[in-house]
């Protein structure tokens, strides 16, 4: 008989569930390899990590950690894969912040080359056109996975070469941790036949070369402006209201300390239309010379986010920014004190020109804006919600003067 195996995910549909970031050190600081802990293979660790909450919520059993994905599991969940994978899995122990009962980091010990790709969905490859030498050979996407379980032999834990995002685990640990009440588990099953129509095959294909256009353009231009990291940044929740239904961000370095933050989705295609466009015909760029650190978790990159959900969430809102400069407020919540306004909210300035930044880039389906944000002070706010056109323009002026331009800083003085 046949083994069947699934595909083991982070139930991220729980309602009032904690999000966990990525693991640190004793001191706070994270860890100089996140992705290590998924390549598939044993992990060395000299200290106790620890595990922050990003977003607190009730403890699950099984939750992935930040932007690398650890997996993080309660220890009754971590003696089942013990007792039933001995051999396929590593299991650090870890503090996750305020919590006193006992957890791991789940490390998956085997790497196997068995995804089927006749039998999936849709698989892709890099390319060496692609610029990622690296990466040739090497799956860049895979949508509805199966696996030869020939090829398994007899492991029960393990990632998929060539996707190590997926970790895939046998029936019988499926069922004891089912039997368990294991809190924050999905499976889903990447064994037997796939049950997509020639029709949707077709779709999922045409999609996939919509993605690959788009990204490749997109990707072509950002380095014009700098040195793009090649790793993308994505929400630990994803979907939302962007055209693609895919929110991505991209960091870009800039000359003289610049760091050049973006959007990097509010052009693509529209997902329900499965043709080329540019969606919204508009992408975020917000610039800073301060130093940032642990970018995944800097101010600027979260104002960024709250910006772009608000353009994609309000039509109204993207009109606006079409037409030329929109000042607007959102949440301030864990921003910078000087940003803050009395209500706790922080003011920006959409649309600014720059003289380093263009105003707009070329796409195959069309030319897209690149809107600037600049972040405002509480006073610099106050004075153009008081004055209008007049006061807007007189801050512009004032920027341009000072030599400030579009580029956003919390600690400075204000211009008024």
């Amino acid at each position: 008989m046949t083994m069947r195996f699934f595909k083991l995910s982070d139930d991220m549909e729980l309602q009032g569930r904690w999000l966990l970031g990525d693991p640190t050190d004793s001191q706070g600081q994270e860890v100089d390899d996140i992705w290590q802990f998924t390549n598939g293979c044993p992990v060395p660790v000299e200290a106790r990590l620890k595990i922050p909450i990003y977003h607190p919520g009730s403890p699950l059993d099984y939750s992935l950690a930040g932007v690398g994905s650890s997996p993080i599991v309660h220890e009754r969940i971590a003696k089942i894969f013990a007792e039933l994978a001995p051999d396929d899995v590593q299991l650090i122990p870890v503090d996750v912040a305020g919590q006193p009962e006992p957890y791991c980091l789940l490390v998956a010990t085997r790497l196997i080359r068995c995804i089927d790709d006749n039998a999936s969905e849709e698989v892709r490859y890099w390319k060496p056109e692609d610029g990622r030498p690296e990466k040739v050979g090497k799956y860049r996407g895979v949508l509805g996975m199966r696996i030869d379980s020939a090829k398994v032999g007899g492991a029960k834990v393990f990632r998929t070469w060539g996707w190590k995002i997926a970790l895939i685990v046998s029936e019988d640990i499926k069922e004891a941790l089912e039997r368990a009440g294991a809190r924050g588990c999905r499976f889903k099953e990447v064994t037997g036949p796939s049950a997509i129509s020639p029709e949707e095959r077709e779709r999922n294909r045409k999609l996939m070369a919509l993605a690959d256009q788009t990204d490749a353009a997109r990707g072509a231009f950002w380095r014009t402006l700098g040195k793009l990291d090649e790793e993308v940044i994505i929400p630990i929740v994803v979907g939302g209201s962007w055209p693609a239904r895919r929110q991505v961000w991209r960091v870009i370095h800039r000359p003289e300390g610049r760091t050049l933050l973006v959007t990097d989705g509010l052009s693509d295609f529209f997902v329900d239309q499965v043709a080329p466009s540019v969606g919204f015909g508009l992408e975020l760029a917000l610039e800073t010379n301060e130093p940032l650190g642990d970018v995944h978790q800097s101010w600027p990159l979260l104002l960024l986010e709250r910006v772009g959900d608000e353009l994609a969430e309000h039509e109204s809102v993207r009109e606006k920014v079409r037409a030329g400069l929109l000042s607007m407020e959102v949440s301030g919540q864990g921003m910078p004190e000087p940003l803050l306004t009395k209500e706790g909210r922080v003011g920006v300035l959409l649309g600014m020109a720059s003289s380093t930044l263009p105003g707009r880039f070329a796409m195959p389906a069309g030319g897209v804006r690149l809107v600037t944000v600049k972040v405002l002070l509480p006073v610099e706010l106050t004075y153009l919600l008081e004055n209008g056109k007049h006061g807007r323009d007189e801050l512009l002026r004032r920027f341009a003067e000072e030599g400030q331009g579009h580029l956003s800083r919390a600690w400075r003085q204000p211009v008024v």
